[in-house]
């Protein structure tokens, strides 16, 4: 009978060992980050981080399914083991690195104040902006910044970075601070983003801005966190990076130049 039954786990564990294979990695994103990581119409995640992400996969000869996530729970997903990387655009900070390990970064990256049209809104100190509604998507460098930089200000916070924006089109706060590609994609391409523009010098700070953008994986997933470096640097090289680029910026956000 103790033979039978662990044969029995054997078989079982293998049996889940090669579903897991079979099954591939799972890609994490918030799928609510536009142009980066959205939801069409039809129910599909796609976007500049995701395409990235699913060119990396093919690369390391792995199928890959993606997985959404909110923002505040993303790094708790895949710490619970929900995906095996993360691709949603995520600054690399010192304070995420005592959590989870990142590749080198797959973009650069700054944060930005937008304002609306005529506000003449052009000094960014505290004392200035105190009293002022000021918004950004709660859980990010841009939440950690404006609550920094403006002690004085009355801060909202809101889940998603589409929610900010309806707030600052609907005029009920005063001004935002936003990844900086995501928010000239808003306000250069949309109905509702018409009401705003860019304000203020590029907030390059590293206590905020990090190193780069990168993908997060398990700080355990040293293998995996290597294959996916190798293949960056790879489509870098023979122009695939450039190609999902330049379907989504005018610049090359590797660079920023």
């Amino acid at each position: 009978m103790k033979l039978k039954t662990t044969l029995a786990a054997v078989l079982a564990a293998t049996a889940i060992a090669a579903a897991a294979q079979a099954e591939g990695l799972r890609l994490g994103t918030e799928g609510a980050y536009p142009p980066f990581n959205y939801i069409e119409a039809d129910g599909s995640i796609v976007g500049f981080d995701v395409e990235i992400g699913l060119e990396l996969c093919k690369r390391i000869g792995e199928e890959c399914t993606i997985v959404a996530q909110d923002w505040d729970g993303i790094i708790p997903g895949l710490l619970a083991n929900k995906y095996d990387f993360i691709i949603a655009s995520m600054f690399i900070t010192e304070e995420r690195k005592k959590q989870v390990d990142f590749t080198d970064p797959y973009y650069l990256a700054a944060m930005t104040h937008v304002v609306p049209k005529g506000s003449h809104i052009t000094d960014f100190s505290n004392e200035t902006l105190a009293g002022k509604v000021i918004g950004a998507q709660s859980g990010t460098t841009q939440a950690d910044f404006i609550e920094s930089a403006y002690p004085d200000a009355d801060i909202r916070l809101y889940p998603t970075q589409d929610e900010v924006n309806l707030d600052m089109a609907s005029g009920r706060i005063d001004l935002q601070v936003g990844d900086m590609l995501p928010m000239l994609d808003w306000v250069s391409k949309s109905d509702d983003g018409s009401c705003c523009e860019l304000a203020g010098e590029p907030i390059t700070d590293p206590a905020f801005v990090g190193e780069g953008v990168g993908i997060a994986v398990r700080q355990e997933d040293n293998e995996l966190r290597e294959k996916l470096n190798a293949a960056l640097a790879a489509m870098r090289e023979d122009g695939s990076y450039k190609a999902i680029n330049d379907k989504y910026f005018d610049i090359d956000v590797y660079t920023m130049k």
